[in-house]
Order: structure tokens, then sequence, then C-alpha cells
């Protein structure tokens, strides 16, 4: 009898190392353990969040009056600045008076750095297709263009001071986020001085 209550303590006592060790290989890890990898639909989702919200299509997206206003034009959603469109002669005497200047569909602004022209962000070769995460990185917080460390600096109305202060995990879905949308082969005009 004592043999068959040891061995029924044994076999309880088992069973409850047992359980109580999957119990505790079963916990979810801490939010901080679980990283997104480059290509989590997480990431990207964020990623649409975020590049919603910070208003990149407002710039970025060329545009289209329609019934309530302007609406994006299917098909060159984050494109940038048309390389089909006109460039238009700024109002310099306007500006002289420290008036800033936007195309109707904000795609280009002119003001005292000149005219700067909208980029193409979407993952074409023309676009931000051959970046690293790394250059998307400098040219966001830092503000250089294609993201090159002795590049020129990225014109108004480019927010580089507000988007300087993304987390690196905001950065990083944005960049995967903005390769994963349709890539569109669009090259915007070069900036103009405004001497010219």
């Amino acid at each position: 009898m004592r043999i068959r209550l040891l061995a029924g303590i044994s076999i309880v006592l088992g069973l409850t190392i047992a359980l109580f060790s999957c119990g505790v290989n079963s916990q979810p890890k801490p939010a901080d353990e679980e990283k997104a990898s480059p290509d989590s639909a997480a990431l990207v989702k964020r990623g649409d969040y975020l590049v919603s919200v910070i208003g990149c299509d407002d710039c970025h997206s060329p545009k289209q009056m329609g019934p309530k206003g302007p609406e994006l034009i299917p098909g060159l959603r984050l494109s940038g600045y048309p390389s089909s469109s006109p460039v238009n002669k700024p109002n310099a005497a306007e500006i002289k008076k420290g008036w800033v200047m936007l195309a109707p569909d904000l795609t280009s602004a002119s003001g005292p750095w000149g005219t700067s022209f909208a980029a193409n962000i979407t993952g074409d070769e023309t676009g931000i297709g051959n970046w690293s995460e790394q250059q998307f990185f400098t040219a966001i917080r830092k503000g250089k263009y294609k993201g090159q460390e002795n590049g020129r600096n990225l014109l108004p109305p480019m927010p580089v001071v507000s988007f300087s202060q993304l987390t690196d995990e905001d950065l990083r879905a944005i960049y995967y986020y903005l390769r994963s949308v349709p890539a569109v082969e669009n090259v915007p005009p070069a900036p103009i001085p405004p001497a010219q």
C-alpha cells in the first residue's frame, strides 16, 4: 500500500511539474521582445497607418480636383511631382514679401529657398526602390537628399524637424510600407534655386 501511495504521489508530482513547465513556456513574450520582421504584415500595416496620419499623401501624391476638392489620382499615389507636368514660374514679388506658393495639388512649393518638388517615395528605382533602410533613416532623421550623408539638405516644405522625432520602429514601418505600395516610375524635376 505504501508503494502505491508513493507511486501515486510521484505521478501527481510529475504531472504537476509537467503542467507547470508547459504553462511557464507558453506565457506571452513582453511587447518589447516582440520585434516584427521587415516583411511582417503588422509592420506594413503600422507603416500604412503612419503614412496616412502624418500626411505623406498631402505633398507626395499628385491630385486632381473632384466634387469635394483635391482627390488622389489613382495609380500615382506617393509618386511625387509628375515629370510630365509643366513647371510654373512662381511670383517672385510675392515671395519677396514673405509668401510661399504651392502648386494646386501641393506637389511643389516655392519660397525663399527656390522651388522644390515632392520626391517619388514609391518602391520604384526612380523612388526609394534602391534605398537601404539606413538611407531612409538618414533622409528622414538628418534631412539628407537620397539618404546620402554628404548630400544636399531636403528642402521645404518637408517637415524634417518634426519627422526626425519618429522612433526607429516607426521609421522602419514607414520604410517597409512605402516599399510595399505599387511602384510608379517618375523622376520629379530637380529643385530650382531662388536666383533662377
